[in-house]
């Protein structure tokens, strides 16, 4: 009850505040859509870069907490396609989107946040060794299955441009790879360049965190009640279940360990509702999911973080 209390509860408080200021009028949804932005496409960017940046890679990419961390993303992204596929009987198209819901946990949002209140701010080498890959993984995987079967029969090179279009066009990720460049290059940043990088991310996480309540509203709890159990399932209960399992077999350090259950227990971030909505498909699907599962994470986290200890 206390890790309820003190590491989730404030967390989802941040995310209620957006949500009932917006519900309520006190925030209007073009101002929550700016505040999105702001997070999403610069403070978010550059709290990811200033992290890659400065992470020692030598230490914190280890093998196998990202091989239980995303053998559970992949297992989570073919069994929601499958799923949605051969039991729901949706379309291709629709199935690799939903699919997406099951692959791409909140890292960001959701898991630095949590993963700081329950850990600290020097156990967070783990998640962010895991969310320099997130997007890159969860984007190459998405798109790629996405465009092998919207472009069927073209030319296998009509297909690597549609994926590299669409994968250098993520903000996040370019951000991921100028931390990369910087870190392996040795280039020491300016004293006032690095400064003004921090006071913009201190703004990343609360500014997000109130800009996704207020995101969640525009969404409604509708849609196939079954497909979205199916993803919830999946999200918040499988992928964790399966870094859980691995993690301890392959013996990985504690705190990357719990960094790595932790953050595959996330509820999918708003970016499912933005792929689906990049291609069109099954949008009320994934706008529903992240609703109903950004609610349940306020329990399943709890639950984790009881088997975690």
């Amino acid at each position: 009850m206390q890790a309820l209390l003190d590491v989730i509860l404030p967390v989802f408080l941040v995310i209620g505040f957006g949500y009932v200021a917006v519900w309520r009028g006190f925030f209007t949804a073009q101002g929550i859509d700016a505040l999105m932005k702001f997070s999403q496409n610069f403070a978010i960017p550059c709290l990811l870069f200033s992290a890659i940046a400065n992470l020692d890679l030598s230490s914190s990419l280890d093998i196998r907490l990202l091989g239980s961390f995303y053998t559970g993303a992949a297992s989570g992204f073919v069994l929601g396609t499958l799923g949605a596929y051969y039991l729901f009987k949706r379309d291709i198209e629709d199935s690799i989107a939903i699919g997406f819901c099951c692959l791409f946990s909140n890292s960001v949002l959701l898991g630095l946040a949590i993963n700081e209140r329950a850990y600290g701010a020097d156990a967070l080498a783990g998640a962010y060794a895991i969310i320099a890959f997130h997007s890159p993984f969860c984007y190459g995987l998405g798109i790629t299955a996405m465009e092998i079967a919207r472009n069927r029969g073209q030319s296998p090179l009509v297909m690597a441009r549609g994926v590299a279009r669409a994968m250098f066009r993520n903000v996040l990720v370019l951000a991921i790879m100028a931390g990369f460049v910087v870190n392996l290059s040795g280039i020491t940043l300016p004293g006032v360049l690095s400064d003004g990088l921090d006071l913009v991310i201190r703004a990343a996480l609360p500014t997000a965190l109130f800009a996704l309540g207020g995101v969640l509203i525009q969404y409604k709890p509708e849609g196939d009640a079954r497909v979205i159990a199916m993803v919830c399932a999946i999200s918040l209960i499988l992928h964790p279940a399966i870094t859980f399992t691995l993690g301890s077999a392959l013996s990985v350090p504690t705190d990357a360990y719990k960094a790595a259950v932790l953050t595959a227990a996330m509820a999918p971030g708003v970016n499912g509702y933005i792929f689906a909505n990049m291609y069109g498909r099954a949008k009320r699907v994934a706008a529903t999911s992240v609703l109903v599962a950004t609610a349940l994470t306020i329990l399943t986290a709890w639950m984790w973080l009881m088997a975690l200890g």
